[in-house]
């Protein structure tokens, strides 16, 4: 098979008929994704899985496997691998290669920001949902498709590897998200989650990988499943928290418009409080340190991929990694300055 196009790839996979309309979704820094229509209903999500990021598909595809039937409940969509035609739980063309076909939840949507203190509700039940269904699955066959995702002390060695190999002028140009990144691993110096039980992350958990009603905006299940893996819980708190108090994107260039909304933030733990019996005290205690965390990691990713040329993300224009990477050490910030607040709020709710 030598086409790539996502109409050649989808007549190998199991589903009835041939009448489908396919529509690029732009959403999304990794992976290709295309809705598929049939009859100008939704009905599925192909996705070319990008192996640049994902080397080990295999890996990836097995834990999604393992995950998805315990995601399932009265109040949680589930959602299903689509088999293709000789029973495989996607399609491999050669080793730089693969596609994957999954159901579509019909009338959903996704937000990237919001100023719903009922989203930001929403987010936290569905969050605890998604881990306390997982409760139930054996962590043991979970494998790290990406090892060491939120390892800071990997991040960092990248990060310095990148200073070293990069070019003068880029250097120039990120000096400033150079030197808070220095300064902000010095604070860190002492993190240290080692005794903390492991659990089945989603580790990715930002608003716009929740899906809503439409109608009545509950929310009903996590998608983009990449990353599920063994991880801390903080990881998934923190990196819902970076998404939802701010009401800005991720990549916003006026870093004056970036917010931390206390609202947003007691509203968030609300709804993560209806499903979080499985939580440990010494986990609840780390929570904080998983909002100041998440969105310093991700920037420092954003910033040694912009130093190595943006060979991570995808971009459309040449700086566009930078500016993440402030927006996101902006936030970090807020963060910070936030930590007693965050404590308090944690401590009285729990």
């Amino acid at each position: 098979m030598e086409s790539n196009s996502p109409g050649a790839v989808l007549p190998y996979f199991s589903i009835a008929g041939n009448d489908y309309e396919i529509q690029l979704i732009s959403q999304g820094y990794i992976n290709d994704t295309y809705a598929i229509l049939h009859k100008g209903t939704p009905a599925y999500i192909l996705q070319r899985l990008n192996t640049a990021v994902f080397s080990n598909i295999d890996t990836l595809m097995q834990n999604i496997h393992h995950a998805l039937p315990y995601l399932n409940d009265e109040n949680y969509q589930q959602i299903s691998l689509i088999s293709t035609v000789d029973n495989k739980a996607y399609l491999r063309i050669n080793e730089s290669e693969y596609w994957r076909l999954m159901t579509m939840v019909p009338k959903s949507i996704a937000f990237n920001t919001t100023e719903d203190e009922g989203i930001a509700a929403e987010a936290g039940r569905i969050i605890g949902k998604f881990h306390s269904l997982l409760q139930r699955a054996p962590i043991k066959v979970f494998k790290d498709s990406i090892p060491r995702f939120h390892d800071l002390s990997l991040r960092t060695l990248q990060f310095t590897e990148a200073l070293g190999n990069t070019s003068s002028e880029q250097l120039k140009t990120a000096e400033k998200a150079i030197l808070f990144a220095r300064m902000t691993l010095d604070e860190f110096r002492t993190y240290n989650p080692g005794s903390l039980p492991l659990r089945i992350c989603h580790n990715d958990t930002k608003l716009n990988n929740i899906l809503f009603d439409k109608q009545h905006k509950k929310a009903l299940c996590l998608i983009d499943l990449d990353t599920l893996m063994k991880g801390y819980f903080h990881y998934d708190f923190g990196d819902a928290v970076r998404t939802i108090v701010n009401t800005v994107p991720e990549d916003e260039k006026d870093l004056s418009k970036i917010t931390f909304s206390e609202n947003l933030f007691e509203a968030f733990v609300d709804g993560l409080c209806e499903n979080s019996d499985f939580l440990t005290k010494a986990e609840v205690e780390y929570l904080a340190v998983g909002v100041k965390l998440m969105p310093f990691l991700h920037g420092i990713r954003a910033l040694t991929d912009y130093l190595q040329g943006n060979i991570y993300y995808k971009v459309t224009y040449e700086t566009q990694n930078l500016d993440r990477c402030l927006s996101l050490f902006a936030f970090t910030k807020k963060a910070q300055e936030h930590m007693d607040y965050m404590q308090e709020v944690i401590a009285d709710k729990f």
